[in-house]
């Protein structure tokens, strides 16, 4: 079989030279010979035959192969700024340094086929130009050609080779390790944290616990990253480590877990439940139904309300970002999500019987709330759930979806986009809060202030109405809309804390500002019913 393979490839570099020697036409000097490949190019056009067909057949936006292969090719000028492809009347040119070095004949717009074996002939003649191109492997040409095609896309879809892939796949699934932060001192690492329900607190780890041995090797002249490296492994994998508590040298053997960083972090509050949540990974829903459950029995088996605070959460999956707005919702739909692809358009609605359904809420968010965080604002800002409060999010509203290559690297490509509730899209929009402290000299009592007096003002439901019902291409619109709300820095770090506090223990407040962002219904959002079939399955 490895003969076999190796004399297919043989044929296919015998082909792709007949090819240029029949396409070429003369130039000034002599064709550069076709250099020997340095790799294995029938893995290198089935990658990128792959990633080309990904992009054609799934992005958001429509492309075809020759969009897509030309802006790749011109990729190679990161290697070697003097390589350069160039398209002139239905030809492909090479030329290095000025001078043209081959033409080739341009395949047909959607031949993803032909594009792709053009792709990897470019780049194996531009290593006969380019003592550059001959230093770089293929995983450097895959990163050329990837980076400058998906780089025209949108700025979400991107590369990883196949090593950064790796980590990639390693941090969304979680790491073996066993549980703990530490700082490096004065050549000491000290365990500042040790996680619940971990190797590490089953073992009896503490914070103060200075570790000095992993595996019988002193960490004295370990760097931190070193360190981390050592205390990571697969899971179920065995760690021998000795720790000094105080003077007492201590052996300890444990086993590597599957470990995923805590993204929720709760605290009682005047009977009200103060929720962080930093990210969304796939414990995200499940720690914050714990949370909770703790909490309220912390308090007499109820609670006055609920604040989530998701400012400077970058958001995460969109599973989660589901999973979280139905802990809080009864019915109705969560979040939509249109593309090109039909696996692209889905509904999400929400289920009765979770713990937060009638407990009253708000939710902080700000300038860097993005992605799932927005989704969540939305939906139970839309739902009628929770006043939102702070300034502007982010206004990140596509999903992307990641794609695993044959060279084992991963695209993650731009495939949809979000829509709320009541329709509008939140891509360069975001949430705009019912109760916005844009204003730096804001307080709580003069935000309520309104309220209290039942003289709450018409800008704000007329705000809402106008985010609700402008369109995508309103970009004019949608930045005046953003303005009426900028992102804006506070010396008084709890003021949107304590706002929402105010109206959760005074309900008349509450229900003023539930009623402010009441949605009416929006054409966009029955558009958004009728050819969508509504699912239950929580996807990223």
């Amino acid at each position: 079989m490895p003969d076999l393979k190796r004399n297919a490839t043989a044929r296919w570099i015998v082909a792709a030279s007949l090819l240029i020697a029949g396409s070429c036409a003369p130039v000034s000097q002599k064709l550069h010979a076709m250099p020997e490949a340095p790799y294995d190019t029938g893995e290198a056009e089935r990658t990128i035959h792959y990633a080309y067909t990904s992009i054609v057949e799934r992005h958001l936006e429509r492309a075809t192969a020759a969009d897509v292969a030309l802006e790749g090719m011109r990729g190679l000028a990161a290697i070697d700024p003097e390589i350069v492809v160039s398209r002139l009347d239905g030809k492909i040119l090479l030329s290095a340094s000025d001078h043209l070095a081959a033409e080739y004949p341009a395949p047909e717009a959607d031949d993803v086929r032909g594009w792709s074996r053009l792709t990897v002939t470019v780049a194996l003649e531009a290593r006969g130009l380019s003592a550059r191109m001959r230093e770089a492997d293929v995983e450097a040409v895959y990163q050329a050609v990837f980076d400058a095609t998906l780089s025209k896309m949108d700025l979400f879809s991107r590369y990883a080779g196949a090593k950064e892939a790796r980590e990639h796949r390693a941090s969304r699934n979680g790491f073996g390790g066993i549980g703990i932060k530490f700082d490096l001192t004065d050549g000491e690492s000290r365990i500042s944290e040790v996680m619940e329900d971990t190797p590490a607190a089953e073992a009896g780890l503490q914070a103060g616990d200075i570790i000095t041995h992993i595996e019988g090797e002193s960490l004295s002249q370990l760097s931190k990253d070193e360190i981390s490296k050592r205390l990571r492994g697969p899971v179920s994998s065995s760690l021998a480590m000795t720790v000094r508590r105080g003077f007492k040298p201590i052996e300890v053997n444990l086993r590597r877990g599957l470990i995923v960083p805590p993204t929720v972090s709760a605290h009682l509050r005047n009977g009200i439940a103060e929720i962080q949540i930093s990210s969304f990974n796939q414990r995200t829903t499940q720690s914050l139904r714990q949370s909770l459950e703790h909490l309220r029995d912390l308090n007499g088996g109820n609670l006055a309300g609920a604040i989530l605070d998701m400012r400077g959460n970058p958001g995460g999956l969109l599973d989660q970002a589901v999973g979280v707005s139905d802990l809080f919702m009864r019915d109705g739909t969560i979040v939509s999500t249109r593309g090109r692809s039909p696996l692209a358009s889905q509904s999400y609605d929400a289920h009765d019987g979770d713990i937060g359904e009638t407990l009253p809420l708000a939710v902080l968010v700000d300038s860097k709330s993005a992605s799932a965080a927005e989704i969540v604002a939305a939906a139970l800002q839309d739902s009628g759930r929770a006043v939102v409060i702070g300034t502007n999010s982010y206004g990140k509203g596509t999903v992307q979806t990641v794609i695993r290559l044959p060279n084992d690297g991963e695209m993650t490509l731009t495939w949809s986009r979000f829509h709320t509730p009541s329709g509008y899209a939140l891509h360069g929009l975001g949430v705009l809060p019912t109760l916005c402290t844009a204003d730096t000299a804001a307080t709580v009592d003069g935000l309520t202030a309104g309220l209290a007096q039942e003289t709450a003002p018409t800008a704000t439901t007329v705000n809402l109405g106008l985010w609700r019902h402008t369109r995508l291409d309103e970009t004019g619109l949608r930045r005046q809309l953003r303005d009426t709300c900028p992102g804006a820095a506070h010396g008084d770090a709890r003021l949107e804390t304590d706002l929402a506090e105010r109206l959760l223990l005074q309900p008349e407040l509450h229900m003023r500002a539930l009623a402010l962002s009441a949605p009416a219904e929006t054409p966009a959002a029955a558009e958004l019913r009728d050819p969508l079939q509504s699912t239950g399955q929580h996807s990223r």
